[in-house]
């Protein structure tokens, strides 16, 4: 069934942020609760009309900190929501859960939010590092420690299957610092990065050098999900949902093949550019998930922008910069601005689409055009799960 009735319906309207980088002394619970109260100050909705709340995702808390709930959260907001919802895993499921709720009827505002004092608190994703050296399953014994450990697997397959590398991987490390640099408010805004840098930082894991991995941040972001004619009504511009798809391959990394139509983020793409009715031809920027360099590489291959082999010649300054011709990750990404999963991604595509993003608001940055459809992607464990945006300045 064809979900292009869905097209321009939902939309985006308040965001919420937080202070971000290093933020010591904060709970991760802080975060979420300021970002949602900031979110909906922005849109200028009272918090008792929150009927949906849907925190990101769970994490083990870190640092001395207490575990958070959606039960807590909406406690601290003084909200009573019909819905609550918070993921263990990373499926990437939270939009279309909202677009759900209020398309049944269910609610009418969903308040999606994401917090964590990762970096303060020391936030490891290698399982081992916290028991005590013991392995965390069988993969272990053949050095597949982490998350880190899996996305490097795919991408030294990709290195002998399509001759890409680190001289893909440094472009987009480069040129999405270079965005931050013009963002007051990243966590890497006053660290320059040059190609020499990149290649002098250290292996973690083998394709990959310290630069390709994203760092963990302190912070918050929250995003208020409603119906386009009830966005209207709202004190900010809404930005509309043209297109969303999502898909998921329940497959173990090391079975993976991109060649496979089903692969999470080309069957997630079709969907949401037949919903919009656009080609890659229409976009003028994209916010692309990026917990590492190659996943951006990954994705914008799946989503068609280029043939594999080609992305040497597609990944250069000129094109994905700042002033090129198909500006990524503009506020620097979570590999330079923050790391708040899915919501770095959204959140800016919806403020450059709602303008005021300062000296890197696409159409004041010199030799940069203002957008009126941004591409955005929401990555989940390691390629099996995958949320596509199309989202536009009008409906």
């Amino acid at each position: 069934m064809s979900n292009s009735r869905l097209k321009n319906r939902y939309a985006f309207s308040g965001v919420g942020l937080t202070p971000q980088g290093k933020v010591p002394s904060r709970s991760a619970q802080s975060f979420h609760v300021e970002a949602c109260a900031n979110a909906l100050r922005d849109a200028g909705l009272p918090a008792g009309e929150v009927d949906g709340l849907i925190l990101y995702r769970h994490f083990d808390p870190v640092g001395g900190d207490v575990d958070v709930s959606a039960f807590t959260v909406a406690e601290q907001l003084g909200i009573r929501p019909t819905a609550l919802s918070q993921e263990t895993y990373c499926t990437r499921s939270w939009m279309t859960h909202a677009i759900g709720l209020i398309e049944a009827g269910f609610c009418k505002y969903v308040l999606v939010s994401y917090g964590d004092n990762a970096r303060s608190g020391r936030r490891s994703f290698v399982k081992e590092l916290r028991n005590g050296g013991e392995p965390s399953d069988m993969l272990a014994a053949y050095g597949d420690f982490s998350t880190l450990a899996k996305y490097a697997m795919i991408a030294r397959r990709a290195m002998y299957e399509t001759g890409t590398g680190s001289e893909v991987w440094r472009n987009i490390a480069v040129c999405q610092r270079q965005f931050a640099n013009l963002n007051p408010e990243a966590a890497m805004h006053d660290k320059l990065l040059t190609p020499e840098d990149y290649d002098a930082a250290p292996y973690v894991v083998e394709p990959f050098r310290l630069l390709d991995a994203t760092p963990t941040t302190d912070g918050g972001r929250a995003i208020l999900v409603t119906t386009e004619e009830r966005a209207r009504d709202l004190a900010v511009k809404p930005v509309c949902v043209m297109g969303v798809g999502e898909a998921s391959q329940p497959k173990s990394p090391a079975h993976m093949t991109f060649e496979d139509s089903r692969y999470a983020p080309a069957a997630s793409a079709k969907a949401a550019f037949e919903m919009a009715g656009i080609t890659i031809d229409d976009v003028d920027a994209c916010e692309i998930y990026d917990c590492f360099t190659y996943t951006v590489e990954a994705t914008m291959r799946d989503y068609g922008f280029f043939e594999p082999g080609e992305s040497a010649a597609f990944f250069v300054p000129e094109r994905i910069g700042p002033g090129g011709s198909l500006p990524i990750n503009t506020s620097g990404g979570m590999l330079s601005e923050g790391y708040f999963m899915g919501l770095t991604p959204v959140v800016e595509a919806v403020r450059q689409l709602r303008g005021g993003c300062g000296a890197r608001q696409l159409g004041v940055l010199p030799g940069s055009k203002t957008p009126n459809i941004i591409l955005c992607s929401d990555n989940g464990g390691v390629f099996q799960s995958h949320t596509t945006l199309v989202l536009g300045r009008e409906c």
